[in-house]
């Protein structure tokens, strides 16, 4: 049964909305916290004591939005917080779940360590059996390390103290939410994957489970707004990820797209030998598909191009953490009313309920991973991203395989280094995250990094990054590609950073940038209080911004081999005034305008 949530929970949507149980508890709300700024607490006996402080989880404690707004470096952050696991969960496994934590996590309950994981951007979960009961206390602590030092996924988070061009203010510990739930004591469902075969009108299911005991089956029934669609069972008692095909009646299909973002319900339940539900989750799915053909990709086997915007989800008050849900579909609303039909959610693994709501509103999404932070200044081995930028991303894809919106897959972006005859730990990551990938995932294409330095001959989309504002170099940059000729990104001196282009589909995933902040156009110039910066020289009115603009969108809608773009950027972020609108998410220019420039038919729409 449901356990009713006190009102004041932040955040209090359920976290996991693609494989939805009925029973859950929001630990969300006032925690216990401690500052540990050289990491000794373990030493000093933080995890045994009550705790100095108080944060709102599951805001940062650099964050406005915790309480706290300590913007300064943290080795180390410490929570406490004594819950009692409802008594009516009895006969039940306990679950406790946390939606990120940055970076290294380790977690106890009742003076019992439940949990270690590396990474700030994806899910991992305790299982407290043995350890807390329904009915009995748990005295949940964690311990959050980050440090500025050495190699770490970190994103846009700055590793010097202020915000400073391109990185932002950090965000340490817990910023998503943290859940307790009850699951059966025997076998039970994990993850499930749901893969859609618009070819076969039908859809694939990977059901995994904990465990196989005899004569226990697998049951999936699909549903649209008319009712029950199809329904399929299997054994569970023989493979350890039992799989189903939901074949659907021709005169239930339904593609999903951006001009049509429908969804299936889909029930899964694990029944054992006498046909007891003894599990049951709700679960939902897009039908659609995505194809390479040339330079073309394809969804649902047409030509849609892509008017992507760059998104990088951060929050004035919030930082890495929306407000509050509607926060969310706030700004996927923003970029459909300014003609966009999706984004590059970038660099940062956005959480889970964004992509719900690009799902139900048919947003296009291209899924990325933080892997900013591995920088060495080491000449020409500049970049050592390490195993765990592998293991967070394959976390990541179990995470979002089965969102209808995400149609490609860009583990890396901006990795940048001379490519010579030596094989290096940058070369080794990049094919391990583009093969891993295509492992996880052979659905969806993948580019092996966007912009800057692709290393992999083989990856399924190239592009390149390109900020020239003049829009007539611009246009003679973006020529080329016709004839297997596009433009490539290059390092000083036009080193070599990239394999050579290889005839895939192509696109100029980002540009523009363009600088506009009002207020700052009317500071004196040269006054060096103006921080905020954008790409190229200023412009001297918002007419000026429309006209750069709309030059620059119509030299890549104009180029029928070019599959898409990508705007930077959606919102200003901190000092970063090139946003379309405020970092407040207020409205810069006309939106009507903006999408009247990009709503215009592609060349790429009509060539054959």
């Amino acid at each position: 049964m449901s356990r009713p949530l006190p009102t004041d929970v932040p955040r209090p949507e359920y976290p996991r909305p693609q494989f939805a149980r009925t029973a859950w508890l929001n630990l969300n709300g006032r925690w216990q916290f401690e500052v540990d700024r050289s990491d000794s607490g373990l030493e000093r006996g933080l995890r045994d004591r009550d705790l100095s402080g108080v944060i709102t989880v599951p805001f940062c404690p650099e964050s406005e939005l915790s309480g706290i707004g300590d913007t300064d470096f943290m080795e180390a952050v410490w929570y406490r917080r004594t819950v009692t696991v409802p008594a009516e969960w009895a006969g039940s496994e306990v679950l406790l779940h946390f939606g990120a934590v940055d970076h290294d996590t380790t977690v106890w309950v009742n003076g019992t360590e439940v949990a270690r994981h590396r990474g700030g951007f994806t899910p991992f979960t305790a299982e407290l059996r043995g350890i807390a009961a329904p009915g009995e206390e748990a005295v949940i602590v964690v311990r959050a390390r980050d440090s500025r030092h050495g190699p770490q996924a970190r994103g846009k988070q700055a590793t010097w103290y202020a915000n400073t061009h391109c990185h932002y203010t950090r965000t340490t510990g817990i910023w998503q939410t943290v859940w307790l739930e009850p699951v059966p004591t025997g076998a039970r469902f994990k993850r499930p994957r749901i893969t859609p075969d618009l070819g076969s009108a039908a859809f694939h299911l990977e059901l995994p489970v904990t465990a196989n005991p005899p004569g226990h089956r697998v049951r999936a029934i699909l549903a649209d707004e008319r009712g029950e669609v199809v329904r399929a069972e299997a054994r569970a008692d023989l493979d350890l990820c039992p799989r189903l095909v939901l074949t659907l009646p021709q005169d239930r299909v339904r593609t999903w797209s951006p001009a049509d973002p429908h969804l299936y319900d889909v029930r899964l339940q694990l029944l054992d030998a006498e046909g007891t539900v003894v599990d049951e989750a709700m679960s939902y799915a897009g039908l659609r598909s995505v194809a390479l053909h040339g330079r073309r990709i394809l969804l649902n086997g047409e030509p849609v191009f892509q008017r992507l915007v760059l998104d990088q989800g951060y929050y004035p008050d919030g930082l890495m953490t929306a407000p509050s849900d509607a926060d969310l579909v706030r700004d996927i609303e923003l970029g459909l009313r300014a003609g966009f039909n999706g984004a590059r959610l970038h660099q940062k693994v956005f959480e889970e309920r964004y992509l719900y709501h690009a799902d139900r509103l048919g947003y296009l999404v291209w899924g990325e991973f933080g892997d900013w932070g591995c920088e060495t200044g080491v000449r020409d081995d500049n970049q050592r991203p390490d195993a765990s930028y592998v293991t967070q991303w394959l976390e990541a894809l179990e995470r979002d395989h089965s969102h209808p919106s995400i149609i490609g897959w860009c583990p890396l972006n901006e990795t940048y280094q001379h490519l010579h005859d030596r094989i290096t730990g940058l070369d080794d990551v990049t094919r391990a995250m583009f093969l891993a990938t295509k492992q996880a995932d052979p659905s969806r294409p993948v580019i092996d990094a966007s912009g800057y330095a692709h290393r992999v001959p083989e990856t399924d989309v190239y592009d390149s990054h390109c900020y020239e504002q003049d829009v007539e170099a611009f246009a003679k940059t973006m020529t080329g590609l016709a004839e297997d000729r596009p433009y490539v990104n290059t390092g000083p001196e036009g080193r070599t950073w990239s394999v050579p282009y290889r005839g895939q589909p192509y696109f100029c995933s980002e540009f523009g940038g363009i600088w506009w902040d009002s207020a700052a156009a009317d500071t004196a110039a040269g006054d060096e209080t103006d921080t905020s910066w954008g790409y190229g020289e200023r412009p001297r009115s918002a007419e000026e911004v429309i006209a750069r603009l709309t030059g620059l969108v119509n030299v890549l809608l104009d180029d029928p081999d070019m599959f898409g773009y990508c705007y930077t950027q959606l919102t200003d972020v901190f000092q970063e005034r090139n946003g379309l609108y405020g970092f407040d998410r207020s409205e810069k220019f006309d939106t009507a305008v903006l999408r009247s420039v990009q709503q215009r038919t592609a060349a790429y729409e009509t060539a054959d």
